[in-house]
């Protein structure tokens, strides 16, 4: 038996498509990566902002175009289960997050096989869709901020994070089966393992210190974190440990304490500038990433230009940026002083024009600079290589370095790259060694 899985949405996503492959790849079911081949197809969606219900609407779709079975799961599964089987009565079966400990049994319904037997989704047990080197480590899932435009406490439900022993075992496997970078993810990462103590301390500190000591792994990522959940004891950590890479991935939202507080975000603007200063203070080469979002429900002019001062004293090196999307279910949709979307298209134009200038000018700080890089791809038209070093996450934010070597390389190889110019958001150079 042949299945197509097609995985959409944001990261987490895919560490739960990787083990619905995991369960399948267990019962002796190919995957196939052209849907024309399959007997079935699954697709994993998203459902959190209105571009990603229309892909995933789109996705579904053109799957049913195959003439196969169609299993639609994930987000936007769950959060309009109703409205699929009312306007997609061909789809067979829906499954919502919710229902993915009963995953084997449901597939078991779906295809009936005698010799085919599916166990449950687990974390041990996840067929890669990215990179053996550079895969992704979920720490847990599900959200408590309750951030007014935000569905995935609707579609998640509440923060629940794995226990601290099942992420290290399943981080050594990964290291075994190849791993040298490890990308920590979860709705709200700094938070992990609050729900696990008496005192209600987050243990990120105390697992990046364990992973770091796990063989062969080279990088420890973390992505995702809460800004007023960040402590000195984490800055700390971080700054000691060598192989977690000084890369922090803070999504703030806005700067404006009048947005922030209709998106009840924890902290001002204040605190924002303090945290950013004190970063840079300690770890001058740390490279700093956020997401914003313009035209929230009452956003004016001065709020906006905030937001703009902000970006522009911070510098960061990595932002992405979203015009607001307006989500049913959530206190925002009902906010009055709605932002016509003229107006929110133009700020969005408007912040990635500031950013792109800030990351002419940041990149270009990095010529003639040394990046340990991970090689992730090969394009023999070219004859250059693609990869990644600690100030590049793996996902459509950050760019690449992009690099020619004299030697044969192999995707997974470590090498040290120099970069010679800049194109874009990528960094271009030469391998000066590997190893």
């Amino acid at each position: 038996m042949k299945v197509g899985v097609v995985s959409l949405g944001c990261a987490k996503n895919l560490v739960d498509s990787e083990m619905i492959m995991g369960v399948l790849r267990g019962a002796g079911v190919d995957i196939v990566t052209d849907p024309a081949d399959s007997d079935a197809i699954i697709v994993n969606t998203c459902g959190f902002i209105e571009s990603a219900k229309e892909e995933a609407v789109q996705t579904i779709e053109e799957m049913h175009g195959y003439g196969k079975k169609l299993i639609v799961c994930g987000c936007y599964a769950e959060r309009y289960r109703e409205k699929i089987q009312r306007e997609m009565p061909y789809v067979d079966r829906i499954v919502g997050v919710r229902d993915y400990p009963q995953f084997g049994k449901i597939l078991s319904e779906v295809f009936v096989r005698e010799h085919l037997h599916f166990g449950a989704p687990d974390y041990m047990n996840r067929f890669l869709a990215t990179s053996s080197a550079t895969p992704y480590l979920k720490l847990s899932d599900g959200c408590d901020n309750r951030c007014t435009y935000c569905a995935i406490p609707l579609i998640r439900g509440g923060f629940k994070s794995r226990p601290f022993d099942d992420v290290v075992a399943e981080a050594e496997q990964l290291a075994h089966n190849g791993a040298k970078e490890l990308n920590l993810i979860s709705q709200d990462t700094t938070r992990y393992g609050s729900d696990l103590t008496a005192d209600r301390q987050s243990l990120l500190p105390a697992l990046l210190k364990r992973l770091a000591r796990i063989e062969g792994l080279l990088i420890v990522r973390v992505l995702y974190l809460y800004p007023d959940e960040i402590t000195g004891e984490l800055l700390a950590t971080i700054a000691a440990e060598p192989k977690v890479a000084r890369y922090f991935d803070i999504p703030v939202q806005h700067a404006s304490d009048a947005v922030l507080k209709r998106m009840n975000r924890r902290g001002g603007g204040a605190m924002l500038y303090d945290l950013f200063a004190t970063i840079r203070r300690m770890m001058p080469d740390a490279v700093l990433r956020t997401t914003v979002i313009v035209g929230f429900p009452g956003e004016t002019e001065t709020d906006f230009q905030a937001l703009l001062d902000f970006i522009e004293t911070v510098k960061f090196d990595r932002l992405g940026a979203f015009a607001y999307s307006r989500e049913e279910d959530t206190p925002a949709f009902g906010m009055t002083e709605q932002v016509p979307e003229d107006v929110k298209q133009a700020r969005l134009e408007a912040v990635m024009k500031r950013q792109k200038k800030i990351v002419r000018i940041r990149n270009r700080a990095q010529i003639g600079t040394i990046h340990e890089t991970i090689v992730e791809a090969y394009d023999p038209k070219s004859k250059f290589y693609y990869g990644r070093s600690r100030a590049f996450a793996p996902d459509d934010v950050d760019g690449s370095l992009v690099f020619q070597s004299s030697q044969p390389l192999k995707l997974g190889d470590v090498v040290s790259v120099k970069v010679g110019s800049v194109f874009g958001y990528d960094l271009i150079g030469d391998a000066v060694s590997s190893r």
